[in-house]
């Protein structure tokens, strides 16, 4: 069997290098020149553990190869995955202008049966309106699943290697079967296909993702409220956590979520809710708690420093959204470097993947450091905005001794706040005592 994988992002080169690696013919597509000529060379245009080694592998088995040429792949695929980007539209909405555009390049290319498979987190009704936009384009037989990913960035080889589920929406019994058998080597160890109507799979993407992010969310308020009647959101969670009904995962307060899914698909959600007549509170709440954890640390920063920053140096330890990936979108530190910025402080930074991307997005406004204590030399206070490994158990006292005032505002609670207060710091986390 012979896939084509349209988009080579976080997703859709994830997708093609793992089917590769269950030794699947995978042509992987893309409309960047650029990024094809780098994928070619086994250079991998974006950060995700273990996909460099996929990527380098399956090139030299020949079983993966990467091309611009839309039509072509079409041509020579039974399966082809869709994994463009679904950005949000001014409205919230999500944007199809690309998953669409992709369908029109796909109609250009079938020459027989095939499979169209939407990867992309899509509204309900994406797979209609691919198959009738593909259908007034060809007479030739074909059909539309909808098969959402639930792959974390930092850890998506492992989460497509070892899904928890395979959700397959699907109305047609032989696609169903293709699809099946595209999945009997991840489903051999009792990894379960969920099979479903198409509408039913894709709402579940949504459903999902807005549920741990109400988690999220919820913790959060729950953090400052620990804040004012002296409780520890740290002792809370454990006790809630240990409770088989709700479970540890999601349940961490910090500087608020981030990324390229939860903003965006709960914007989308929301926007599907309000196009039905159906008022989703929770959802839209869960929107308001995150933009409000946004400014949090801000708050406090410009409250312990009575709003006067101009002239004083912050050095910001974390850029992405979280940790193991280069990905700033909508990171929960954008609100702090730009609050920084525009008070007229001096923000020094350093993030073990994310530096290139900062650089793009604030120029030289950021000054990137080599490592995380370069960032603190002769600092009024640190930041800490991403739970990166290296940051947990740094020299506290070369800490001390490299910062000119020892304030730390810890957004990820990644040190002991008694620890802290007892090296002489004035320690800030989420909900800490």
């Amino acid at each position: 069997m012979r896939v084509a994988v349209i988009g080579t992002g976080y997703v859709g080169l994830v997708v093609g290098a793992c089917l590769a690696e269950t030794g699947r013919n995978v042509i992987c597509v893309d409309i960047d020149e650029v990024r094809i000529a780098r994928l070619r060379n086994g250079e991998i245009p974006i950060f995700e553990p273990g996909v460099e080694a996929l990527v380098k592998r399956n090139l030299g088995a020949g079983r993966l190869s990467f091309t611009t040429d839309t039509v072509d792949a079409v041509r020579r695929s039974e399966v082809i995955f869709l994994a463009v980007p679904t950005p949000s539209d001014e409205d919230g909405s999500a944007d199809l202008k690309h998953v669409l555009e992709a369908a029109r390049q796909v109609a250009a290319g079938i020459n027989g049966y095939k499979i169209i498979v939407d990867k992309s987190t899509v509204p309900v009704g994406t797979a209609a309106r691919v198959r009738e936009l593909i259908a007034g384009l060809t007479d030739q037989p074909f059909d539309v699943v909808s098969h959402p990913e639930f792959l974390k960035e930092g850890a998506a080889v492992e989460d497509f290697m070892k899904p928890d589920r395979i959700i397959i929406g699907c109305d047609n019994p032989r696609a169903e079967k293709v699809m099946e058998d595209l999945y009997a080597p991840f489903t051999r160890t009792g990894y379960r296909i969920i099979k479903m109507r198409v509408e039913s799979a894709e709402l579940t993407k949504y459903t999902a993702n807005a549920l741990l992010a109400t988690r999220i969310s919820f913790m959060n308020e729950i953090a400052r409220l620990c804040e004012k009647v002296g409780a520890d959101v740290g002792e809370v969670r454990l006790g809630i956590g240990s409770d088989r009904r709700i479970g540890s995962k999601f349940l961490f307060p910090g500087m608020g979520f981030g990324g390229s899914c939860f903003p965006k698909d709960l914007r989308a959600l929301n926007h599907i809710g309000r196009d039905c007549g159906v008022e989703l509170k929770m959802v839209r709440a869960t929107i308001e708690a995150n933009e409000a954890q946004k400014r949090f640390i801000p708050a406090k920063i410009r409250a312990h420093f009575a709003g006067e920053l101009k002239g004083l140096k912050f050095a910001v330890w974390g850029l992405t959204f979280k940790a193991n990936t280069d990905d700033m979108r909508e990171s929960p530190v954008l609100p702090v470097l730009d609050m920084l910025l525009e008070a007229g402080a001096v923000v020094n930074a350093y993030d073990p993947q994310g530096m290139e991307n900062c650089r793009r997005l604030y120029g030289d406004r950021v000054r990137l450091t080599a490592d995380c204590f370069a960032a603190l030399k002769d600092a009024d206070a640190l930041v800490v905005a991403t739970e990166w490994n290296e940051f947990r158990r740094p020299d506290l006292e070369r800490m001390k001794r490299l910062m000119r005032g020892p304030v730390v505002f810890d957004g990820r609670n990644l040190f002991d706040p008694a620890q802290m207060k007892g090296l002489g710091f004035t320690y800030y986390g989420v909900g800490t005592v």
